[in-house]
């Protein structure tokens, strides 16, 4: 099935015009996460921000589908290791930025390479018309959260002890990278799933209505 960008895609179907709307897609969602990224809640007690990039990747994987979604986070990660300010800002309204970002000693380097798999799995999902359902697009959504969190969860509980100088239990990552986290995933989830089946409809419709 046509992801969403597809489905709207320009009807002339030459190999320039494709390749154009993929990169003109493309750098779009790396624009559209970076602002998100700036949406920020910084919490004393643990490294990672709150943010609205999950939002942004999940409905770039789900509208892209798996290769392109991937591509566009993959976009947006080399743009902040290029010395772009598109990760969530620090306290002080600086932005970390470079390759130690995403070395295995930063915090949230693996958040961030969580979202390239986030938005192939939301992406491949969405490819098998997951998304067109609120109760597919909330499932596509919840296992794209859980591969952000299966490789930022580990890489934060090993990176943690060389920030606060000493070992830190699974307890402890958990309460520094998950609980805080749960309750603004939850409501990401629901605004992504709930506003992809919604444009559909709305994309079928006018089809119906043009097609008259």
């Amino acid at each position: 099935m046509p992801t969403l960008a597809f489905a709207i895609a320009p009807a002339r179907s030459g190999a320039v015009t494709r390749t154009a709307y993929a990169v003109a897609c493309t750098v779009t969602g790396a624009v559209f996460v970076a602002v998100l990224a700036q949406v920020s809640v910084q919490l004393p007690f643990t490294p990672v921000p709150i943010t609205g990039q999950t939002l942004g990747v999940l409905l770039v994987g789900a509208a892209y589908g798996p290769a392109l979604g991937a591509a566009t986070l993959g976009l947006y990660l080399l743009w902040g290791v290029a010395g772009l300010p598109v990760f969530a800002p620090n306290p002080d309204g600086s932005h970390e930025t470079g390759l130690a970002v995403l070395s295995l000693a930063g915090a949230t380097g693996g958040y961030l390479w969580g979202f390239v798999l986030s938005a192939w799995v939301v992406g491949r999902l969405a490819r098998r018309g997951w998304d067109r359902s609120l109760r597919g697009a909330a499932a596509a959504m919840l296992l794209g959260e859980g591969a952000i969190y299966a490789v930022g969860l580990p890489w934060l509980h090993q990176a943690l002890p060389g920030l606060v100088g000493g070992p830190v239990s699974v307890g402890e990552t958990l309460r520094a990278g998950l609980y805080p986290f749960v309750v603004g995933d939850a409501i990401k989830l629901l605004l992504a799933a709930g506003a992809l089946p919604i444009v559909w409809r709305l994309l079928e419709r006018s089809s119906g209505e043009g097609a008259r």
